[in-house]
């Protein structure tokens, strides 16, 4: 009889989770409930599709029902799971139609993502105040844009997706207010001397900065028409809040011991405190290389990585996680920000004896007349031992690759001095003999 088992959750650490199973596993039998009405859909081309950068939101689906029943896998679409029976092992699950369903899985993956946090604030229940996660919402604000009515448009939250949106909204032909707590933004990956440039790019292109504002309530009749913050107010037709998410781990009940931010507790197999039962993805914790411990950070390339080991391991085969480095970028009217690790500020918070390097330069020779860019580099590294923690890259080039050499630092526990004169090659059309990160690190106290 065939081992089986359940997925709870099929976006992207789900699907990894499933295809790893059906393409190395042809022994199990794979059962899988999500209440969504489709799968793997990229979240991170939202912002590209109301911008209208892309034509339509096709090629932001890499996987489908069919394809995975295609493998032999049994798919529930838009049948939430409401319980589950941990002793009995037992999942309890209800489609729309009213039918309901009692699966017993042999092992579990609970895949079940996250949730937007929603401020308890008055007039939230106002038309025109949306949230953004699921391809339906970005839909819905897709709708609502064609009511030409809709002329300003104010966000909410200055992480990755408030600072895409607020572009996207404006390349959409809107006026548009960015509002957050914070004194910047991208507080959570950059420090200051990247955030506020970025800040002042999004100024540039005539986005409105209300930093370190508290949203206080909504204002309107039927439609949102203003946001009042603690420090003053911004007329709005459209709200769209991006300040978080929180895991979604209802299922877990109290059986299922919790990470400090209520996320499922995972060790290197992404396995639970219940043995057998996985957790993938935005509902379940990772090892932070740079900090050396446990952590949460939702990524959607962490989530594939976390549901490729725990389908492993729910298959018998043991394989431990690396541990991951948050390694992260954003692209916003060309100019391009990567970061891996942590930050110098979040050094700090963390009580870490941290130092910085920082190097600017062109990223070719000089002489190289035409393509050529300026590049910004901080490196952190810990004070002590020189480890580096994290690094910081910005520039109208593209530098994105550049990234995956720290995160591998990070994660090979590399310190500052061993980059000093590491083996980069050169050419003019690429970069310079004494380049930025030779530079950085030769500087490095």
């Amino acid at each position: 009889m065939k081992e089986t088992i359940v997925v709870i959750g099929a976006n992207h650490a789900g699907t990894a989770a499933l295809n790893t199973i059906l393409d190395n596993y042809k022994d199990k039998e794979v059962i899988a409930f999500d209440s969504n009405s489709n799968i793997s859909f990229l979240g991170c081309g939202m912002a590209l599709w109301i911008g209208k950068q892309i034509s339509g939101p096709e090629g932001l689906f890499y996987s489908d029902k069919a394809a995975f029943e295609a493998k032999g896998a049994k798919i529930y679409m838009e049948t939430p799971v409401t319980s589950v029976d941990y002793d009995k092992k037992i999942v309890y699950a209800a489609d729309r139609e009213g039918n309901t369903y009692e699966q017993h899985f042999d092992k579990l993956i609970l895949a079940t993502g996250s949730l937007p946090i929603r401020p308890a604030i008055e007039g939230m229940e106002l038309e025109n105040v949306q949230f953004v996660k699921l391809f339906q919402n970005a839909q819905d604000v897709i709708e609502r844009l064609k009511d030409e009515s809709v002329k300003r448009v104010a966000v909410v939250g200055a992480g990755y997706i408030g600072v895409e949106l607020a572009e996207a909204f404006k390349r959409n032909g809107r006026e548009v207010v960015l509002i957050d707590c914070a004194e910047t933004c991208l507080a959570g990956y950059y420090d200051r001397e990247f955030s506020d440039q970025m800040a002042d790019n999004l100024k540039e292109h005539g986005v409105t900065l209300a930093f370190g504002e508290t949203v206080k309530k909504l204002e309107g009749s039927v439609r949102v028409q203003k946001v009042v913050t603690d420090k003053g107010s911004y007329d709005a037709d459209m709200v769209v809040f991006g300040i978080g998410f929180k895991p979604n781990t209802a299922l877990g009940g109290e059986q299922i011991k919790l990470f400090k931010n209520g996320a499922f507790l995972t060790d290197l197999c992404q396995e639970t405190s219940i043995p057998g039962v996985y957790a993938v993805g935005d509902c379940a914790t990772v090892y932070n290389n740079a900090i050396q411990a446990t952590d949460y950070i939702a990524l959607a390339t962490n989530a594939v990585r976390s549901g490729i080991i725990a389908a492993h391991n729910a298959c018998g085969t043991k394989l431990e996680s690396v541990g991951v480095q948050g390694s992260n970028g954003i692209s916003i009217w060309g100019l391009n920000m990567v970061s891996t690790g942590i930050s110098l500020a979040k050094a700090e918070k963390l009580g870490i004896e941290a130092l910085t390097t920082d190097f600017e330069d062109w990223q070719r020779a000089e002489f190289m007349e035409n393509g050529n860019y300026k590049v910004k580099l901080r490196i952190v590294y810990d004070k002590n031992t020189r480890v580096i923690l994290g690094a910081q890259i910005s520039s109208d080039y593209d530098i994105s690759m550049v990234i995956h050499l720290f995160s591998m630092a990070i994660e090979e526990r590399v310190t500052i001095d061993k980059l000093k004169l590491f083996d980069a090659f050169f050419l003019p059309h690429f970069n310079k003999p004494y380049n930025y990160i030779t530079m950085a690190a030769l500087s490095a106290k």
